[in-house]
């Protein structure tokens, strides 16, 4: 069942005593005198039983012990501590000196219970509210920003011999728990005791450098594997009610087999050349994939999208995507997310080179939205690229940089790309065709089937408006740098789910802390020092009076403190001690 806090604070609370000592403009003096607003009870009662169970911690406390463990990037095991003995803790959260708030197990079922009802949008919803319920964003009209960064993921990447052996040491634990045996003597048993050391291509006593042994160990782990199989296929049949997670385990290490390894013409097994489009590379990490975010820059995890409020920077969407998937997947999804959590009508996205597709193009049009972004060029080496070919789609003809026309159309399909052909005698006599051609035939123009789109893209993106919009993109950025500095660099948890809650609850720091540097300026104005009443009221002796003043505060607040831990240390020495009855 839900516990609550209680609408009256405490008199001793840390917030009480030591928020102008913490800083009311730092993250948690905010947090201390807004939490009430930013994180409340009733918003989590979905997580909870209405009318049964022993009251939990009030949820509005633990999310906040989350949001700080997000802001200062520390374990569980640590942001439990901090809630003891860290004083701006202490002030942000309203806890007495002597609270414990929650134990580590307490607040981490708090979190997977989060994750498990998909309450990250709706806590980044929360950081929006504030920041309109503060001033710093009114319209109910945006422009946001697309990009992507890559998160490393939390799985250990393993070469094909040692990812097969984990493949195999996953499915053997799986069904030797399902036979109720102990993995090692079940492991003995069918012959498998080797994949359950440190490491099996650590352990195995093979010279490296010979192909042939290699390979003959590679055997030897792929029968291993396919008879382990047959085992799982034995084990779903004769128990029914584990079927569904032994088939699980299975399939990956069927996958591991086919994704690494190939038959031999001679007989045997080889390595595959290369690799394959979508491999699976973590056994603990399914989900982590090779990734690329330039030509020289490659990493193992997933890639984190963001959507950001080019006028307020305030980031508003967030999604995790697969490591080799396209920076533009789900961009549409962003959109949608963003104007949920602004409430608001975006009116214009704007991203860089990687949603200039036309697919992603056409997707924004079928909506009627607006999409900002550069067209990918297509380069043709030393030769004249696409760009410098004049296609007009209403005559459907094309002229070329000697100043030829063609109309000699060839469409590929219904809802496909087509293209131009120039007359081969043509390019044969024209003078430019060193410039054009590399081979021995006519050129050719390849006409996509957004290519409409595409024109009408490149007009807008020299426009004094596209310009500014390209130039205003650089915003994502910035909130990817925040991102970055709180954390979301590296993922904390396996799967895209857990990680995905890893960055909204970084996102949600970031917002709150823009908020709060907002705050701080509308309170501070910029003062005249000339000013014969602003000099009168900088002078020592009114600052002497004030520090004066706060001091005997201090000390008022101490003593009653004090009397307050005297009285219930006596009282409850009096309670513990029957011979004083």
């Amino acid at each position: 069942m839900m516990g609550e806090r209680s609408a009256q604070d405490k008199l001793f609370a840390a917030d009480h005593i030591y928020l102008d000592y913490v800083g009311r403009e730092t993250l948690y003096g905010y947090l201390a005198q807004h939490r009430g607003q930013v994180f409340r009870d009733e918003d989590f009662a979905i997580l909870y039983c209405r009318n049964n169970g022993r009251p939990s911690v009030p949820p509005s406390l633990a999310v906040s012990i989350l949001f700080l463990r997000a802001y200062d990037g520390v374990s569980f095991v640590e942001a439990i501590e901090r809630t003891k003995y860290d004083l701006r803790w202490k002030v942000a959260l309203g806890l007495e000196m002597e609270d414990v708030p929650i134990q580590k197990s307490a607040l981490q079922e708090f979190q997977a219970r989060l994750v498990l009802h998909e309450q990250g949008e709706a806590l980044l919803k929360k950081s929006i509210d504030e920041a309109r319920r503060a001033g710093y964003v009114t319209s109910r009209k945006i422009r946001v920003a697309l990009d992507t960064t890559p998160t490393l993921g939390k799985g250990a990447v393993k070469d094909t011999y040692n990812l097969l052996a984990e493949g195999i040491e996953k499915l053997a634990c799986r069904l030797a728990e399902v036979g109720g045996e102990a993995i090692a003597s079940w492991a003995e048993k069918q012959g498998l005791h080797r994949y359950f050391g440190s490491s099996l291509k650590g352990e195995a006593a093979i010279d490296w450098n010979d192909k042939a042994q290699r390979e003959q160990l590679l055997m030897q782990i792929v029968e291993d594997g396919r008879r382990l199989l047959s085992l799982a296929e034995q084990a779903r049949q004769e128990h029914p009610e584990h079927a569904e997670a032994i088939q699980a385990d299975a399939a990956l290490l069927e996958r591991l087999i086919r994704q690494d390894v190939e038959e031999k013409p001679g007989g045997g097994c080889q390595i595959k050349e290369g690799t394959e489009k979508d491999r699976l590379i973590s056994v603990h990490d399914p989900e982590m994939r090779h990734g690329r975010k330039s030509a020289s820059k490659t990493f193992n995890g997933h890639k984190t999208a963001v959507a950001v409020d080019m006028d307020s920077q305030l980031i508003c969407g967030v999604e995790v995507l697969a490591g080799n998937a396209g920076d533009q997947e789900k961009a549409l999804d962003l959109v949608h997310q963003a104007e949920r959590v602004m409430e608001a009508k975006v009116e214009e996205t704007v991203g860089d080179c990687a949603y200039g597709g036309g697919p992603t193009r056409k997707a924004f049009a079928d909506e009627q939205r607006m999409l900002t972004a550069k067209v990918p060029t297509v380069q043709n080496g030393e030769c004249f690229p696409k760009s410098a070919f004049a296609i007009d789609l209403d005559r459907m003809e094309v002229r070329c940089p000697a100043g030829q026309i063609t109309t000699d159309y060839k469409s590929l399909g219904q809802h496909r790309a087509g293209r131009f052909v120039f007359a081969d005698a043509t390019c044969q006599a024209c003078p430019l065709r060193s410039q054009c051609v590399r081979a021995q035939g006519a050129r050719s123009i390849t006409i996509q089937h957004e290519e409409r789109l595409q024109q009408q893209a490149r007009h807008h993106n020299q426009t004094e408006e596209g310009k500014k919009s390209l130039r205003q993109r650089v915003v994502v950025e910035h909130g990817i740098a925040r991102l970055v500095r709180l954390g979301i660099r590296q993922s904390r948890y396996f799967g895209k789910t857990k990680t995905r809650f890893q960055v909204i609850m970084a996102a949600i720091v970031a917002n709150l802390s823009l908020v709060v540097g907002f705050c701080h300026r509308e309170r501070k104005p910029a003062m005249n020092t000339h000013d014969p009443v602003m000099q009168a009221l900088l002078t020592p002796t009114d600052a002497q009076n004030n520090a004066q003043d706060s001091f005997l505060g201090d000390l008022w607040v101490s003593w009653i403190r004090d009397l307050h831990f005297l009285f219930q240390h006596t009282l409850f020495g009096l309670l513990g001690n029957p011979a004083s009855s």
